[in-house]
């Protein structure tokens, strides 16, 4: 199994960053090959909207250290997506990083991508309400399903202000372990 891992934290060890880890080494533990990418770490644009992916190429033309990004996808069986909550949204890296993904749809909107790869995404948030920013993940769950993605599994992390809150809940280690024992299991 091949997993590319996506990581939208400013923060390297961030609560968001440490629940992913821990659905790594869970996947890594049980013979999954793993790619990880901090997107804070590399230098890369947004969409330019400039229509080239649609026209004129069937990828972004666009060439800065997303590029690589693409290809890890297409090989990957699993998309690990780790973002905190900022202003009620993914962190703005996330957001970039979304936005790049026009790139994988072709001209009628169909994807690029081959179906049935798995996801995962990992949302921590401040503010312990679970109803406070629920929103956020229908959203893009529709645009990962959109891409062919499915099952996504969604673990989220609640009232975790400070970096590293994450490391000291057992409850959360434990649901990040049941994610990565889900995604080897046989189908």
């Amino acid at each position: 199994m091949k997993v590319l891992a996506v990581l939208g934290s400013p923060r390297s060890q961030g609560n968001s960053a440490t629940l992913a880890r821990e659905v790594l080494s869970g996947l890594t533990a049980g013979g999954a090959e793993v790619q990880v990418y901090e997107l804070n770490r590399l230098e890369f644009q947004g969409c330019q909207g400039c229509g080239a992916c649609k026209a004129e190429a069937e990828a972004c033309v666009l060439e800065d250290d997303f590029t690589p990004i693409y290809a890890a996808l297409r090989e990957a069986d699993v998309l690990l997506l780790a973002s905190p909550v900022y202003f009620g949204d993914l962190s703005g890296q996330m957001k970039c990083f979304f936005d790049r993904l026009y790139a994988l749809a072709n001209p009628d909107f169909t994807s690029r991508l081959a179906p049935g790869k798995r996801a995962v995404v990992i949302l921590t948030q401040g503010a312990p309400p679970e109803e406070m920013f629920a929103d956020i993940f229908p959203r893009y769950e529709r645009w990962l399903q959109h891409f062919g993605f499915g099952p996504i599994h969604l673990l989220r992390g609640l009232g975790l202000s400070d970096a590293g809150e994450a490391a000291q809940r057992p409850e959360l280690l434990a649901r990040a372990r049941e994610v990565a024992a889900q995604l080897l299991a046989p189908a």
